[in-house]
């Protein structure tokens, strides 16, 4: 190979991260069928299939899959030095990409990005909302933050905050119609609100513990939802109880729109960790992210 196919790659991946061609097409700002025409290129130079097509679909081969793990977190890299040593000395510039779930928004995101901004405004931010479990590596992200105890052990963690309760919530008036449970197993005589994996589809189950004790309630109710913001909101209406984060719902607690219950059997989970690949330690926006958000979140 004697000249390496950069804007094929960049097509491909833009491909990839999408899992279309059309908005492959609308971030690189090209026609559809020049982003088409770049990746079959790069396919005959490399003599394998990176993509299988369909009318309705785009998906990775293994050898597609291999590619995008390897050279993603590399091209990124390299895109950053470039842009980084074509500012002023010392200004920080390039890009952060994060995924993040949409219930640690509020209260992890929320107070440290207008700092960032403030402080390094040539670093663009790109937040990716979402609940579901995905690949940061293939995906094209810098870090991701997620709850501590669902993070790749293969993955540098950096806390955010500090461990975090899981309580059950309901309206007042839920309660004064249908009872409040004193134990988990009362659950199951209750009207919850569902929460079901982005990912698959299923229903989670409930953790509680005390003590040594635990439970994974396998809970029911007319409503399901695949958002978790949703299910406070949807408690506030007496539609049933619900599953949250603690700090989602501390001001409606203590105004007296929620009550929880359960609390003895509330368990605490390590709290919130940015995470990311061994590789992405030099990026500099990523090191400038992490240090304000230590810095304003103050994890003990």
């Amino acid at each position: 190979m004697s000249v390496l196919p950069f804007a094929q790659l960049q097509a491909f991946l833009a491909v990839a991260r999408h899992r279309s061609f059309s908005a492959a097409a609308r971030e690189l700002g090209l026609s559809r069928s020049a982003v088409s025409q770049s990746v079959r290129q790069l396919e005959v130079e490399l003599r394998v299939v990176l993509l299988s097509r369909t009318t309705r679909s785009v998906s990775l081969t293994d050898v597609g899959r291999r590619l995008v793990d390897g050279a993603a977190p590399a091209l990124a890299q390299a895109a950053a030095m470039l842009t980084e040593i074509s500012a002023e000395p010392g200004e920080p510039v390039g890009r952060l990409r994060l995924s993040v779930p949409r219930v640690a928004v509020p209260f992890v995101v929320e107070p440290v990005l207008p700092t960032f901004r403030r402080r390094y405004p040539r670093v663009d931010v790109e937040l990716v909302a979402e609940d579901r479990l995905i690949d940061i590596v293939a995906g094209g992200f810098d870090a991701g933050i997620r709850d501590g105890d669902i993070v790749e052990r293969d993955m540098v963690r950096v806390r955010l905050t500090n461990p975090l309760r899981y309580i059950v919530v309901a309206a007042p008036d839920y309660l004064t119609r249908r009872g409040t449970p004193q134990r988990p197993e009362d659950l199951l005589d209750h009207e919850c609100i569902v929460f079901r994996s982005p990912t698959d589809g299923a229903a989670y189950a409930w953790e509680f513990e005390r003590g040594r004790k635990k439970w994974r309630m396998p809970v029911d109710g007319g409503v399901a939802v695949n958002d978790g913001l949703l299910c406070a909101s949807l408690a506030k209406l007496g539609l049933g109880l619900a599953y949250v984060v603690e700090p989602y719902v501390l001001d409606d607690v203590r105004c007296g729109r929620l009550q929880a219950v359960l609390e003895p059997f509330a368990p605490t989970t390590p709290g919130y960790s940015l995470y990311f690949p061994s590789l992405a330690q030099q990026s500099r926006p990523l090191q400038l992210f992490v240090a304000v958000a230590k810095e304003l979140l103050r994890p003990t």
